[in-house]
């Protein structure tokens, strides 16, 4: 894949001339506009070789964490933040390999957060129900700063996401604990109204993002991705469980159609921003909806091959016919709010 920079360097040359420069140009801008667009493109695999390397990596930091782990409480983390951060210099910095970078960077918030976890867990298991919430916040602070200077000097795209999730629940955490009773009985009443809002937050960074990049041709469409993919499932799961999704044999028909509806207007906003999270988050739910609702309408030897049958057949069908669906969604909706949105494909 050639860069711009490339081009600039082979037309400066005299390698290339400058009117095969702009014809270039002007195909890959016609077949980004066509065929590819609505597409999602991320980088996450280049060749066999990072899945070499993030299988090696992998097994370096499982031994390093092990052996920190047996040394002293918080150890293990330190070591598997220092080695991330290590080999991230290496394969993120100067090799620029994708699936690498992306466990890397899991690895070092994981080894981040390892730190004061085995610490207090050491030297205080039994703490109340005030202290751990006020203990996760403190890690996820802790884990959201190193998220910050891990993004300021490597700006791997699921960077921001990752610090983000930490920042949620750093928030969360603390808010969780000026109203969570010591018996914890009234948790979930506090907790999934904090995560819903959370994800409609995160939804809104990842919206902006989106925006500055409607094209989808730089990193920033890449950061976009990742941060809906963490806002999708903070949205959907308080939003199921309030309709009454709680477990597969306890949803009333009223409670499953529910959820069908929801997520056919999850689908609308799923197309209207061109970004397939919200679906794929919220198919749990729907595939238990209508299990039970296939098996209520007597349907009850096959109600789950039938459910995979629709469902299945339902996405497939909107994967193949995603742009001309996309296109009249979109079109319905105001000048103002349209052009903010990611450029829709023609056809």
């Amino acid at each position: 894949m050639y860069s711009e920079s490339d081009l600039q360097s082979a037309v400066a040359a005299g390698a290339l001339s400058h009117d095969a420069a702009e014809a270039l140009r002007s195909h890959v801008s016609g077949q980004r506009a066509g065929s590819s667009a609505d597409e999602e493109h991320f980088r996450l695999i280049t060749g066999f070789n990072d899945i070499f390397v993030t299988i090696a990596a992998a097994l370096l930091i499982m031994a390093v964490g092990s052996i920190g782990q047996a040394i002293a409480p918080g150890v293990g983390g330190a070591l598997v933040a220092l080695a991330a951060w290590g080999m991230a210099e290496y394969f993120t910095r100067q090799r620029h390999m994708a699936l690498p970078s992306i466990v890397l960077l899991l690895a070092f918030a994981a080894g981040l957060a390892a730190i004061p976890i085995g610490i207090l867990d050491a030297y205080d298991p039994n703490m109340s129900v005030t202290q751990t919430t006020l203990c996760a916040a403190g890690v996820a602070a802790f884990v959201a700063a190193g998220a910050w200077l891990h993004w300021r000097r490597f700006m791997v795209p699921i960077t921001v996401a990752a610090g983000a999730a930490a920042a949620s629940a750093t928030v969360i955490a603390l808010i969780a604990t000026a109203f969570i009773k010591p018996e914890a009985q009234d948790a979930e009443r506090i907790l999934l109204p904090l995560v819903f809002i959370a994800g409609l937050a995160v939804f809104t960074v990842a919206m902006r993002w989106d925006m500055t990049d409607r094209a989808r041709e730089t990193r920033r469409s890449d950061v976009a991705f990742w941060l809906h993919l963490l806002a999708a499932p903070m949205i959907a799961h308080p939003l199921f469980n309030w309709i009454g999704v709680n477990h597969g044999e306890n949803i009333a028909p009223a409670a499953a159609f529910g959820v069908i509806a929801v997520y056919v207007l999850m689908g609308l906003v799923a197309l209207a921003v061109d970004r397939r999270a919200l679906l794929v988050s919220a198919l749990a739910y729907v595939l238990i909806a209508m299990t039970f609702l296939f098996r209520q309408f007597g349907v009850v030897e096959l109600n789950v091959a039938i459910t995979g049958l629709v469902i299945g057949s339902a996405l497939l069908s909107l994967s193949a016919f995603w742009t001309p669906i996309r296109n009249a969604v979109v079109g319905q909706l105001p000048d103002n709010v349209r052009t903010r949105l990611p450029v829709a494909a023609m056809g």
